[in-house]
């Protein structure tokens, strides 16, 4: 199935790319997590992110379906 995956912050700069199209057999947000951590190598645990599909916040173990988009967002601090 491919999926779209956008980056932000710094995941963007670790993937070296706003986003991209994958080909992949993850079924959900959490193995698909797991096969770009794997590319990517974001060295973080994905309880520090939230994930959404098709612009809607997710579960992790929600089921992909071809042709979703799919976000993780890092943390963002401010002041």
């Amino acid at each position: 199935m491919q999926v779209q995956v956008n980056y932000f912050a710094w995941l963007r700069e670790k993937a070296g790319c706003d986003g991209e199209t994958l080909d992949t057999s993850a079924a959900t947000p959490a193995q698909l997590w797991t096969e770009l951590d794997a590319r990517h190598d974001f060295a973080t645990e994905r309880r520090h992110l939230r994930v959404a599909v098709n612009d809607t916040f997710a579960e992790w173990d929600a089921a992909l379906n071809p042709g979703d988009r799919v976000v993780f967002i890092p943390p963002v601090s401010g002041g």
